[in-house]
């Protein structure tokens, strides 16, 4: 502790002055319990001040260190000198991602980045314009520009299997981020045992994700945060109320695990709605599950969601000179007259289906009567397609059928008894077929058949 004696001529002292330091001009004593000192100001104003034993306390001199002698706090020094230059950048360059990027972006994609997103802290946002738009632009002139201002270091993008690729090169290619797509063989060869933790900029696929639990135990982890989440095609994690009850999809159960796990959160669709209120408040609820909360129970109602969405159409979508983006579209219905072959195709599988319909409806087993009506729509869909479509579907239907009968056929000669028809495979939906919608199309059209065969064992089941 500092003593009375130790005040000397030109020593810098502090706590006499509030919140500054002054230096010693000359000392007089009165006795050995008292004295009187003489101080300058860092403004240059001289003044005296009478201190006595019980001032030693708050009193401390500061040792003068070497000019340039760098022997200061440097992280205090680097979080200072960050904060101030984020305060100033929008002054040397307020839109920073466009000139470090290989795009020239249009009007709207600027407009939707610096004013509508970046605005938002956090961000929780559905970005919603016409296909076409360019959102994948947007997407990564805001994450280009969250990483210069230092609020993203971890990102993950989500999105259909078949854009997995096409993600990954446009980010590289434009805005040279290294985005890595998870695979089996990266989660196997993880050093850590979670390779979430040792990537920062992942591109996952959406069904890889909602169909593994392994994977989301690995999202849940403890120190596995992210700075920004993108869910691209963002419509495929609806849910349905129908009924008086929610039915959540395992999608939909992904979006709201993402949710959680990230302080920016952005969906991007040019669905966003598919025509019905409850179901939107479902989805928009993925945003904002606080707000959207439970008001499906209520009935219908139109929420305004227009400080959680942006959505331009088409026809709204400028260049820099005013001239429209994309033509005008004019929708006109072009008749088209079936032959009296293709008239009379149409009507029985119509006739078919509809009967059909009827006896689905009746089916006590739920699961059973939604498998039933979709592969009902299956038929229909192919026959909309071509004759060709719903031929080949014919063939091939009356092909498996024919093989099966000559195996039960085969079975009763051995004195075996079988069911004439049995249901071979795990029993499929609707929601099962959705998540085989980015899967090669001979996988599809095996899906579909598979479907059929399960609806006709059920349909003529007793």
């Amino acid at each position: 502790m500092l003593r009375l004696e130790d005040l000397k001529p030109s020593a810098t002292l502090r706590g006499i002055v509030p919140d500054s330091l002054v230096t010693v001009v000359s000392v007089q004593w009165y006795g050995s319990e008292a004295l009187e000192l003489t101080y300058k100001t860092p403004t240059g104003k001289v003044a005296n001040e009478l201190l006595y034993r019980h001032d030693e306390a708050r009193l401390e001199i500061v040792e003068q260190g070497r000019p340039w002698s760098f022997d200061g706090d440097g992280a205090l020094f680097r979080l200072v000198s960050e904060a101030q230059r984020i305060n100033l950048a929008h002054l040397f360059d307020p839109v920073l991602a466009v000139h470090t990027s290989v795009v020239d972006p249009l009007p709207h994609q600027i407009t939707a980045v610096y004013e509508v997103m970046l605005p938002r802290q956090p961000l929780r946002f559905l970005l919603a314009d016409d296909p076409g738009a360019g959102k994948t632009i947007m997407a990564g002139l805001l994450i280009r520009e969250l990483i210069a201002r230092g609020d993203l270091q971890r990102c993950l993008i989500v999105c259909p299997g078949s854009l997995a690729e096409q993600w990954q090169d446009e980010l590289y290619r434009r805005f040279q981020l290294p985005f890595e797509i998870l695979t089996n063989n990266k989660l196997e060869a993880a050093r850590t045992g979670n390779w979430f933790l040792e990537t920062n900029l992942v591109i996952a696929r959406l069904d890889k994700l909602s169909r593994n639990e392994d994977v989301q135990q690995k999202l849940q982890a403890p120190d596995c945060r992210w700075d920004l989440v993108v869910c691209d095609e963002a419509h495929k994690m609806s849910a349905t109320f129908f009924g008086g009850e929610v039915k959540y999809t395992k999608r939909y159960k992904l979006g709201q695990l993402l949710s959680t796990l990230t302080r920016h959160f952005l969906l991007m669709t040019a669905t966003p709605h598919n025509g019905k209120e409850t179901d939107f408040q479902l989805f928009m609820a993925l945003v904002d599950g606080d707000r959207f909360e439970g008001r499906f129970r209520d009935g219908v109602h139109v929420a305004d969601v227009s400080d959680l969405m942006r959505r331009m159409v088409k026809e709204s979508l400028l260049k820099f000179d005013g001239t429209r983006l994309f033509p005008e579209r004019i929708a006109k219905t072009v008749p088209y007259k079936l032959s009296e072959l293709e008239a009379h195709l149409y009507k029985i599988v119509t006739e078919y289906v509809r009967e059909e319909f009827n006896r689905a409806e009746a089916l006590e087993n739920d699961k059973r009567a939604g498998t039933v009506g979709f592969a009902l729509t299956v038929l229909q869909r192919r026959l909309a397609s071509s004759p060709e479509a719903i031929y080949q579907s014919l063939r091939r239907r009356r092909e498996r059928l024919e093989s099966r009968l000559r195996e039960l056929e085969v079975l009763q000669r051995g004195g075996q008894v079988t069911p004439v028809f049995a249901v071979t495979g795990p029993m499929l939906d609707a929601e099962d077929m959705e998540d085989l919608e980015d899967a090669p199309e001979v996988e599809i059209e095996e899906a579909e058949d598979q479907v059929i065969d399960q609806a006709t064992v059920w349909c003529q089941s007793p």
